[in-house]
């Protein structure tokens, strides 16, 4: 389903515009509204974070997002329930983010079955390397979820095609060294980066990590096809100002 999306964005000359949001920061009910708001304003699929104690690749923002979310009670299973729920609204695409301590928690051959049962669309794991898909890939075998791979700045062609060839859904351009949050400016190595990745990737080259602006988006998404926003989008769903949302999925073209 991602994959399929995003290449029809791509056949009519389309950017892709992934938003990510933190599952259960205001509320679970919060959640749910935002998901279809961003949705009807374009989201190509949108990324729901599992709040985790120890979340290393996430800025300040994600972070204490996530810890709100936890004082709200929001685990697994409440993000489950509240995905099968808001599936009788939006057939969007839906990917989980969340680090490997919350499925091995919950089970990894129950996760996978309860993500399948909700109609999850991929996953995202910041801190499982490429020599260990293997701890996901038979367990989603014949269900329709993406295993999405994250591809670091500093990833060589060999290392972006391994990645590219062993995951599915797009691959995750990650633009900067270090955590999620917005940055002032991105510089040519960045757009090297970009360039390489689309040229060796044998999947769709999403860029994502510290991308704030209409004018950032545009100039990133000509490198690839299209983005990930977390942080920025988070502090304007949190301000209810889709307006700027909107200017950001216009900058896409």
């Amino acid at each position: 389903m991602i994959r399929e999306v995003i290449d029809k964005l791509i056949e009519e000359n389309k950017k892709a515009f992934v938003p990510y949001i933190m599952c259960g920061d205001k509320s679970i009910d919060y959640t749910k509204k935002t998901i279809v708001k961003l949705a009807e304003i374009g989201a190509a699929a949108i990324e729901i974070g599992v709040p985790f104690s120890d979340a290393v690749a996430d800025g300040d923002r994600i972070q204490e997002a996530g810890n709100r979310a936890i004082a709200n009670g929001v685990n697994l299973k409440v993000i489950f329930n509240m995905i099968k729920e808001v599936r009788e609204e939006t057939s969007v695409p839906l990917i989980i983010m969340t680090y490997l301590n919350p499925i091995i928690n919950y089970g990894i051959e129950n996760f996978f079955r309860d993500m399948e049962e909700v109609k999850v669309d991929g996953i995202i794991i910041p801190d499982l390397p490429l020599e260990e898909f293997d701890f996901v890939l038979p367990n989603i075998e014949g269900k329709n979820i993406s295993l999405i791979p994250l591809c670091a700045i500093t990833s060589g062609e060999d290392r972006i095609e391994k990645l590219s060839s062993a995951g599915s859904g797009f691959l995750y351009a990650v633009t900067v060294a270090g955590v999620t949050g917005a940055r002032k400016s991105f510089n040519d190595d960045t757009m090297r980066f970009l360039k390489q990745a689309k040229e060796v990737s044998k999947l769709p080259v999403l860029a994502g990590f510290g991308i704030s602006t209409p004018e950032q988006t545009k100039q990133i998404s000509e490198f690839c096809d299209g983005v990930v926003i977390g942080s920025k989008v988070m502090e304007l769903v949190n301000a209810e100002d889709y307006k700027s949302i909107e200017k950001i999925v216009a900058a896409l073209g």
